[in-house]
């Protein structure tokens, strides 16, 4: 059964919100509860795009555009992200670079929207973003790095689709440092715990939801939906590096990615759920660290 390369993003499409519905499932489980439907985020999203929008009169267009710009990024992000041997639909030589900054364009928008407020407290939340976007960015460049080293700058579609059961023999430590680093990643861009804790409201914790509390309606809709693609992106980067389903038959390397990317979600929950928040303090120790695994898989591979 031949799979479309336009299947892949359309499935990411619709798959992304449940993503956050089985992390909410699995930390429910551990604290005894029974938990939201996982199905909530797109009753959700359903019901905000039934909203009118509210912007107030000291702002700028700025706002207005910041989530729209965050949601085509990540769209377009999906766009370049291959389903292990499946090639995605866009590629080319580069297109890792082009994720990168995609994933940097967003961040600017929701920053630039936040200050566009003239609120305080969005342009705290604001500034923390940037201060700690600046220790994540190095883990996601210097695995980035290792990746071309060892495969070849020829895209993304082709440099997973080398990774195989011989590759993991020859090079199964750099593979799995670079996933562990690209996890700490995943945690740290998407604002969970130990970094961040999307479900909090306490002033002196907030980070990413801080800036977007103006937001109501289709804008805070988009915003949500752009957060769970986003989440689905760094899944689907670690779910790549970790499985080598370019050993697999052709027909089962969706369903295989697929087990991985809810399997990424359940450890996720996990983590969640028996590990506290970070003070900000020590939020730069765990992104220094996550740094620091990519870098050794860098001088692994410069030296064997």
């Amino acid at each position: 059964m031949k799979i479309m390369p336009w299947a892949l993003p359309l499935a990411a499409w619709i798959l992304a919100p449940l993503m956050l519905g089985i992390i909410n499932r699995v930390k429910a489980f551990f604290a005894g509860r029974r938990g939201p439907s996982v199905w909530q985020l797109y009753y959700d999203l359903f019901k905000l795009l039934r909203k009118a929008s509210v912007y107030s009169r000291s702002t700028s267009p700025v706002i207005r555009v910041g989530p729209a710009v965050v949601l085509a990024c990540m769209i377009l992000a999906t766009l370049l992200l291959p389903w292990g041997g499946l090639a995605a639909p866009t590629t080319f030589t580069g297109d890792i670079i082009l994720l990168a900054y995609l994933l940097g364009l967003a961040r600017f928008a929701t920053v630039l929207a936040a200050l566009d407020t003239g609120s305080s407290f969005e342009g705290m939340g604001a500034s923390r973003e940037v201060q700690f976007a600046a220790l994540a960015e190095p883990s996601f460049f210097l695995g980035m790095l290792v990746l071309v080293l060892h495969f070849g700058f020829s895209g993304l579609s082709n440099m997973v689709a080398g990774i195989s059961l011989e590759t993991w023999q020859t090079s199964g430590v750099l593979l799995i440092l670079v996933a562990c680093s690209w996890f700490v990643l995943l945690l740290a861009e998407n604002c969970r715990i130990p970094v961040d804790d999307p479900n909090t409201h306490l002033e002196l914790t907030m980070i990413h939801e801080v800036m977007v509390l103006d937001y109501g309606g289709p804008d805070l809709a988009y915003v949500l939906y752009a957060a769970s693609l986003k989440m689905w992106i760094f899944a689907a980067l670690v779910v790549n590096l970790l499985v080598p389903m370019r050993s697999l038959a052709p027909w089962l390397q969706a369903p295989v990615f697929l087990a991985g990317i809810v399997l990424v979600m359940v450890l996720v929950g996990i983590v969640e759920s028996i590990v506290a928040r970070l003070r900000l303090q020590q939020v730069p120790k765990i992104l220094i660290g996550s740094a620091l695994l990519s870098l050794i898989a860098l001088i692994v591979r410069l030296v064997g």
